[in-house]
């Protein structure tokens, strides 16, 4: 078996930390690869020197900010992702330090599942396209002001948006930017997504859920300079008054590992900070 260890360098003891789990990993029989640059500080070998299709895992060491940043560089290995939490919200790095070895154990022994989640394509017409684990984003930029944001639905208008900015979330993405911004949660596993109004300056402007396969325009109408369209806070286009960026669900999915340990509803119980109890 051959696993991509992928440690982030901007989070304290990272690379310690990789070559302990490196060790582990090898004396449980697994080969252990890691990105060129990195591969010798941790004792593993060069991610080059194997074929992309003959990688088991990838496992992500950082935040949820890694896992997208590994989805969007990697996304050539269709192998699933494991995320071992170095930061503070993880809902998709879902493992604490305190877990690591436990967790790896039940990943080598087969006890998890794989969610394959929805990702978003979106394009401006101009052979530039955008993918998405989370949301695609369009905002003001560096207008000073509210944009008008005009939302078609399989051709069909459904309204125009004074505000910020609009986020397109999947299910994935809903805890993330839509959430901050008033959006709902939805269950990571639903074929769905959600639309967001940034700041709208009518309070009656209200988050939208639709099922995946619509396929949704957003057309810039203000006479202002050109917006922003972000994928997950990474990739970006930007788009012109008049111009319409359109958004449809991938062909391509988006593979996490699921380990039966970890349980969604306990995740967004601890990261929430709720505090409710059963009496």
């Amino acid at each position: 078996m051959i696993i991509a260890l992928l440690p982030n360098e901007r989070k304290q003891h990272s690379f310690e930390l990789a070559a302990h789990i490196r060790e582990f990993l090898v004396d449980q029989g697994v080969r252990v690869v890691a990105e060129d640059e990195k591969a010798a500080q941790i004792g593993a070998e060069p991610l080059s020197s194997v074929e992309p299709k003959d990688i088991k895992f990838l496992i992500a060491m950082g935040g949820d900010g890694t896992i997208l940043r590994i989805s969007n560089r990697f996304s050539h290995i269709e192998a699933p992702i494991l995320g071992i939490n170095l930061g503070h919200l993880g809902f998709m790095a879902d493992v604490p330090i305190a877990d690591i070895y436990p967790s790896l154990s039940d990943l080598l022994e087969g006890s998890y599942s794989i969610d394959r989640r929805l990702i978003l394509e979106g394009h401006n017409g101009h052979n530039k396209t955008l993918y998405a684990v989370n949301d695609l984003v369009i905002h003001r930029g560096q207008n000073y002001s509210l944009i008008e944001l005009a939302l078609i639905v399989d051709g069909v208008y459904v309204n125009t948006f004074v505000a910020d900015g609009i986020v397109i979330a999947t299910p994935n993405g809903s805890t993330a930017y839509s959430l901050a911004a008033g959006g709902p949660i939805l269950s990571p596993t639903l074929d769905a997504l959600v639309i967001t109004p940034i700041c709208p300056h009518t309070i009656s402007n209200r988050p939208i859920v639709l099922t995946s396969e619509r396929q949704i325009e957003i057309q810039y109408l203000s006479d202002y300079d050109p917006v922003e369209i972000r994928a997950d806070g990474l990739d970006s286009i930007s788009i012109s008054t008049n111009e319409t960026f359109t958004i449809k669900r991938s062909e391509r999915k988006f593979n996490l590992v699921n380990l039966h340990r970890h349980e969604y509803f306990s995740t967004l119980r601890t990261k929430l900070g709720w505090s409710g109890k059963l009496r």
